[in-house]
């Protein structure tokens, strides 16, 4: 019985594997199926390969990142086809950003009839300003006027002063005047010295017929106006002609407006302006350009445009914000481009717009443009854009955004890499022979620190670090520029930071500083041997930073052996 129940168990194993062998490969598995559909797809589709931490990257086949070595991935459908400064956004971020486009066309008239809007604050007429001073020398026994903003009318008691020298004057005219018979000059040039003082003919009079001398006199106001700043406190003593009061006539002030560079050609002397304030939402004031500024504001590229303003009814507040309507003297010209200034970025040397490459799909492209002036909400555009072309109006920022998240060019990315090249390219210092030659016995020990960082050998970088602190501690400072002076000290500084720090990552955060101090001091010096600067684009939060090598070869100090190879030449020492 076990014997038939042994050879029925083998044979039934027998017929099993017999069967598998004869029918297992007739039907392919679903496994295989997909299998040979994905390797189908994979020869058909023309597949693209870009790096994890440089989208810049686009390359037909599989391989190592140029930049960092790192191995390439497949890259998204999405960027396939773009070109290098193209961005591909998802329509879900297009309705999140609210972007929004216009197609670029001539404009043959506008809504506003070729007005330009400016801003500005309302200011003092200086032409009526007028300072009271003090016609002879004395302490302030009493101030009548203390506070800005107090008005003021002619003839109004303005302070009280003790005046020796009018005493011994006072003196004068009561001996003078019982000798106006027999000497009538004299008499008469006593009370002509009284009046150079501003006394009044009645004051004179009563100081002649009462045959006392006065201790204290009175300073009266000449011209009626608002304080605008009191310049003396009760109880200074002043001098003849030192200023007490301040004082602005409000009746007239001035619209004070800030015109552009591109503007300063529509702006003429005459030309009529209309001003409104939120003060007076529901009200227009017609004034009159009286003036524009000759020079140009260079931090703010603009000049003072002014108009002035009848203010019998002290409706106008110095500082009070306006705006202001101007038909510029120039005309809009026919058949010019013209773009809503919110599409425009502006950098402060370059005008920007993103234009929607792909009619179909969101795809947009960086473009730098040449602005003419500008008119109401537009700018009109004399370079950079054709007739036809779809630019984006709302989200600009946005776009612009995700064009430095994907590493293309983009208006920041421009920026920081003319920060770098002004940091290390354009620094000019001054040395002599002596300090490079002593500059030079310190490059060695931070080469061992720059090795030891490759490595990520905590202590070897104290150690190396302290080193070379210590040689560029015996350099001599004394003919050394300020500018000089601050890189060396700063570079001492941060190598004593790394000596004393046990993290690795707070010792290649302080590598960075030191970098950006030695290097340059490195590229004026005379140097005994070549070296390399090299740059890794991701370190220091992707802003990038730079090191000295000896090596072409890339051996990445603040990564190590994670990203061994991530880097660049920026440029060569000989």
């Amino acid at each position: 019985m076990k014997k038939n129940i042994l050879y029925i168990g083998i044979a039934l194993t027998v017929g099993l594997l017999a069967g598998w062998l004869l029918f297992g490969d007739s039907q392919p598995s679903a496994t295989s199926v997909t299998a040979e559909a994905h390797n189908h797809s994979e020869e058909t589709t023309n597949q693209m390969w870009t790096c994890s931490m440089h989208p810049q990257i686009m390359q037909p086949e599989p391989g190592d990142c140029p930049i960092c070595g790192m191995d390439l991935i497949p890259a998204e459908s999405s960027a396939e086809g773009l070109a290098a400064n193209e961005i591909k956004m998802t329509e879900n971020a297009m309705a999140l950003a609210n972007i929004q486009t216009i197609i670029v066309g001539n404009t043959q008239s506008s809504d506003d009839d070729g007005m330009i809007s400016l801003s500005g604050k309302i200011a003092q007429n200086e032409e009526n300003n007028t300072v009271q001073a003090s016609y002879f020398k004395g302490r302030i026994e009493r101030l009548n006027v203390n506070y800005d903003g107090q008005q003021v009318n002619r003839g109004q008691l303005l302070a009280t002063i003790y005046a020796p020298d009018l005493v011994a004057a006072q003196q004068e005219l009561i001996t003078a005047a019982s000798l106006k018979t027999s000497q009538p000059a004299l008499y008469k040039a006593v009370r002509n010295k009284l009046k150079n003082w501003k006394l009044s003919d009645s004051q004179i009079n009563s100081i002649e017929e009462s045959g006392t001398v006065r201790e204290n006199f009175p300073i009266y106001a000449t011209v009626s106006g608002t304080v605008s700043e009191v310049m003396a406190a009760q109880g200074d003593y002043v001098n003849q002609g030192q200023p007490i009061v301040k004082l602005s006539n409000l009746n007239s002030v001035w619209a004070e407006f800030d015109a552009y560079e591109n503007q300063i050609a529509q702006f003429k002397v005459g030309q009529k302006i209309n001003i409104t304030t939120n003060a007076y939402p529901n009200k227009e004031f017609e004034g009159t350009i009286s003036f524009i500024d000759p020079m140009l504001n260079n931090a703010t590229r603009t000049v003072t445009v002014r108009a002035t303003l009848q203010n019998r009814n002290d409706l106008f507040k110095p500082g009070m914000f306006v705006s202001g309507k101007v038909k510029g003297a120039t005309q809009t010209m026919e058949n010019t481009l013209s773009v809503p200034a919110s599409a425009v970025l502006w950098t402060g040397e370059r005008s920007l717009v993103y234009v929607k490459t792909n009619p179909n799909e969101p795809v947009f492209e960086m473009r730098e443009v040449t602005l003419g002036n500008r008119s109401g909400e537009n700018y009109q555009v004399s370079a950079g854009l054709n007739n036809g072309d779809e630019i984006v109006t709302n989200g600009t920022f946005t776009v612009d955004a995700a064009a430095q998240l994907q590493g293309k060019k983009s208006m920041m990315n421009q920026q920081m890499m003319q920060d770098e090249s002004a940091m290390m390219g354009d620094m000019e210092m001054s040395f002599s022979n002596a300090f490079s030659s002593d500059f030079n016995k310190a490059l060695p020990s931070y080469l061992k620190m720059k090795d030891a960082f490759v490595a990520s050998d905590v202590g070897q970088v104290s150690a190396f670090a302290k080193a070379t602190s210590k040689k560029l501690k015996e350099i001599s400072t004394s003919d050394l520029g300020k500018m000089e002076k601050q890189h060396l000290t700063k570079s001492i500084e941060m190598l004593d930071a790394i000596a004393t720090n046990d993290n690795l990552e707070n010792q290649r955060a302080h590598f960075v500083i030191l970098n950006e101090n030695i290097v340059p001091i490195a590229m004026n010096i005379q140097n005994s041997t070549n070296y390399y600067v090299q740059k890794c684009p991701m370190a220091n939060n992707n802003v990038g930073a730079y090191w000295l090598s000896k090596e072409k070869e890339i051996r990445n100090p603040y990564f190590g052996k994670e990203m061994l190879d991530c880097g660049s030449i920026a440029d060569e020492i000989e």
